[in-house]
């Protein structure tokens, strides 16, 4: 993209938070002009970027209205108005992802109709409209316990998901559209972060073994490289690899997966942008993610995604109980640490089990990593004055 060395570029940015801010610091590497619509004129990204356009992802006229104003748009989330980006490509503006392909994205059951349709993987589903035909067919005996239930849309850090074990949770059932899949018997969750240009290009980040918050169904932790068989690592990377090229996206792409309890790997659901399980790239790997979307929608040659370090990552929550102005504790002996790096989202309010900021912690060896991160996670607290 010979723009890019005009410094006049305009990067549109749907979507200001912690991911928009991370994408407009990387970019600033380049001085790119970075221009970002949201919602919250104090979003996270808000402080960094050229412009700040106030306006609703989900609104059209915002939408179209704000990518008239850049060169190439791009995404920090799925929940994005697709029919004004497919107008918008139709006038010949550069988005990334593409709108078709965030359309299927942005609808569970379309991916999970796509992942069967590339005989990728994933367990085995049934769609419902609604929760009473979800009630009717488990009534019928076509629907057994146990199962998980995801709404086709609107769903992210765990919302719009429940998990169904028996008659005794039906309370918990969601209302809308879903997808019923049937339970996964989980022993990692892994997630892989891939990125292809158009030039043909195709490189993914090392694998990394998710751990998450139980009460929040939230990321707590990640570990890089995860503890997995060379065969298991080969075969998530070509499943990652295999789903971007076969989708035909152009960016970046995170693909989230099971492991099951006989090391079979079930791909999970994907998201079209950099993601929570990719934060550690920005100081453990060659190239972060962030970059790496720069890279790959920017048509540039791909970054390298080699591992310089072992890498915990702990995401930085709301404590619980505590809402309101932000308080930080324990900031200062975590610094202290060697190879501990804090990054601070800039929310002002914080509230139960909110993300914040998170918390990388670098070692030789990925058990040493394990141990600082353990004092971290005990030392760091988000409170409320």
């Amino acid at each position: 993209m010979e723009k890019l060395v005009t410094s006049e570029l305009k990067l549109g940015i749907i979507a200001g938070g912690q991911l928009g801010k991370m994408l407009v610091l990387a970019a600033s590497n380049w001085n790119v002009n970075t221009y970002v619509l949201d919602q919250d004129e104090h979003c996270p990204a808000s402080a960094s970027c050229t412009v700040f356009f106030k306006g609703d992802p989900l609104n059209f006229d915002d939408v179209y209205e704000f990518g008239h104003l850049v060169d190439v748009l791009t995404l920090e989330l799925e929940n994005v108005n697709v029919e004004a980006l497919k107008k918008l490509k139709s006038e010949g503006k550069r988005i990334y992802p593409d709108p078709e392909k965030l359309e299927i994205i942005q609808d569970k059951g379309l991916q999970k109709k796509f992942f069967e349709k590339i005989n990728v993987p994933s367990s085995s589903f049934t769609l419902f409209e609604n929760k009473q035909e979800i009630i009717n067919s488990i009534n019928n005996r076509n629907l057994s316990f146990p199962f998980v239930q995801k709404l086709r849309k609107g769903g992210y850090d765990g919302r719009g998901v429940s998990i169904i074990r028996s008659k005794e949770d039906l309370i918990n059932l969601l209302d809308g559209a879903s997808v019923i899949e049937d339970l996964v018997d989980v022993d990692k969750e892994i997630s892989a972060i891939v990125a292809r240009n158009e030039l043909g290009e195709v490189k993914c980040h090392p694998t990394v073994e998710m751990e998450f918050n139980s009460n929040a169904n939230l990321v707590e932790k990640l570990i890089c490289p995860a503890a997995l068989s060379e065969e298991i690592e080969k075969e998530a990377e070509d499943i990652a690899i295999k789903i971007i090229t076969e989708l035909n996206l152009y960016g970046i792409l995170a693909v989230e997966m099971f492991v099951d309890k006989n090391n079979k790997i079930w791909v999970n659901e994907i998201a079209p942008r950099t993601h929570n399980s990719g934060h550690h790239t920005i100081e453990s790997a060659i190239t972060s993610q962030f970059e790496q979307q720069l890279r790959s929608i920017f048509n540039l040659p791909l970054g390298s995604t080699q591992l310089k370090m072992p890498a915990v990552m702990i995401n930085l929550l709301g404590e619980p109980g505590f809402e309101g102005k932000v308080k930080y504790e324990g900031l200062t002996e975590c610094m202290a640490i060697e190879g501990v790096k804090i990054h601070l989202y800039g929310k002002k309010i914080t509230k139960p089990f909110r993300k914040m900021g998170h918390i990388t912690v670098l070692a030789t060896t990925i058990q040493e990593a394990k141990n600082k991160a353990d004092f971290v996670k005990q030392k760091m607290k988000v409170v409320s004055w």
